[in-house]
């Protein structure tokens, strides 16, 4: 009986083969951390919601964003409906006439719904005219209602359809923020690589000078300035200085979050080397180490534009902000100021629910941003 032997393995076999890996950038490090965080993502479809709804705030505004009619004034919201009055269920959405009856005793309105006949809500209809971005003219918008009127979020003072006007005001409000965090990005990233680069007396003198700005009353000191604009000024000389007013005390952080990094970069080799090749203070500045502190500064400007949002509309509230013909989500709740007001039409103060979204928003992106900026930690 014959026994089958194998041949032995020669080395080659032997030997697993090494499969090359593939090494990820940083970037690329990141981004698959980012994607983990879930908060982080919702976060930023908030702030990209947001944004879709003021770029085309005209697409979504059922009615012309500068229309007002004093009939409509403090119209409750529309209420969508799916179940008719006699419990029938219909696919399309649908909405009733509302009316309104005065109680003779308060003589406060009473709105009710006409139930006698639905108002089916049609989408992506032929409406009022506008420029898609100032110059393709459209006349589509999202949804509307034919033989009755549709306010989602209701009316204010002036009978104008706080959806639409809250799309719109998103615009200056979101525009504001970010323009003012740019001008806080430039300042403070350029304070903090200097001083970080040359440290020394240079260093204490402009850090006390920092500290020296950050001791002031943050809020008493934004409305003074805003109190000293001329109210005659036009709307956009009124946006810019807002913006700048804004900028001016939000760049300290950043300065010191940029000025730490840098105290770590400047010894580092690629630095010395530069050095050595004879490159110039500013070269290495703006061109080495700056690029190496991105990570910060993009985590501090979405954490420095909710805080914008929230004093611009503070100010705009006080009616010190943004001025009409502009409109923002501030502006949008004066009206809210009277409690009587506010206690008999509750939802004029519908435009808080976008300035919540969006400071949650980017603060959630924020802090996601923190966390993948630096994909190494273990944590």
């Amino acid at each position: 009986m014959s026994v089958a032997v194998s041949e032995p393995l020669s080395v080659e076999e032997k030997i697993e083969p090494i499969r090359p890996q593939r090494r990820e950038t940083y970037y690329q490090l990141v981004w698959r951390r980012f994607r983990r965080s879930k908060p982080a993502i919702v976060g930023g479809l908030m702030v990209a919601m947001l944004l879709l709804l003021a770029i085309f705030a005209d697409f979504f505004a059922p009615y012309p964003l500068t229309q007002t009619n004093a009939r409509n004034a403090f119209i409750p919201p529309t209420k969508i409906h799916f179940i008719d009055s006699e419990g029938n269920f219909h696919l399309r959405p649908f909405v009733y006439e509302q009316v309104v009856e005065v109680d003779m005793r308060t003589f406060a309105p009473i709105w009710t719904e006409n139930t006698d006949q639905r108002y089916p809500i049609q989408f992506f209809v032929k409406g009022w005219e506008y420029k898609l971005f100032g110059f393709i003219p459209m006349d589509r918008h999202l949804f509307g209602v034919e033989g009755t009127d549709i306010f989602l979020l209701g009316t204010d003072k002036l009978g104008a359809d706080l959806w639409s006007k809250s799309c719109e005001a998103g615009r200056i409000s979101l525009t504001m923020s970010i323009f003012g965090t740019f001008i806080s990005v430039i300042i403070g990233a350029a304070v903090g690589v200097i001083s970080g680069y040359y440290g020394g007396w240079f260093d204490t003198i402009v850090q006390r000078f920092v500290e020296f700005i950050t001791a002031f009353p943050t809020l008493a000191l934004w409305l003074a300035l805003a109190a000293i604009v001329p109210r005659t000024w036009d709307s956009f000389r009124i946006f810019i200085i807002m913006a700048f007013i804004f900028a001016l005390l939000s760049w300290t952080t950043l300065a010191r979050e940029v000025r730490g990094k840098v105290l770590s970069l400047r010894e580092t080799d690629f630095v010395m080397a530069a050095k050595e090749m004879g490159a110039s203070d500013k070269r290495i500045m703006f061109l080495h180490v700056l690029p190496n502190t991105f990570s910060h500064i993009i985590v501090i400007l979405t954490l420095t534009i909710p805080g914008i949002i929230l004093a611009e509309a503070f100010l705009s509230f006080l009616g010190i902000g943004i001025q009409r013909p502009l409109i923002s989500w501030g502006l949008l709740m004066q009206d809210a100021q009277n409690l009587r007001t506010l206690g008999e039409t509750p939802w004029i103060m519908a435009p808080a629910a976008f300035i919540i979204l969006a400071v949650l928003g980017f603060n959630l992106l924020g802090d996601g941003l923190r966390d993948a900026a630096d994909p190494y930690s273990t944590t």
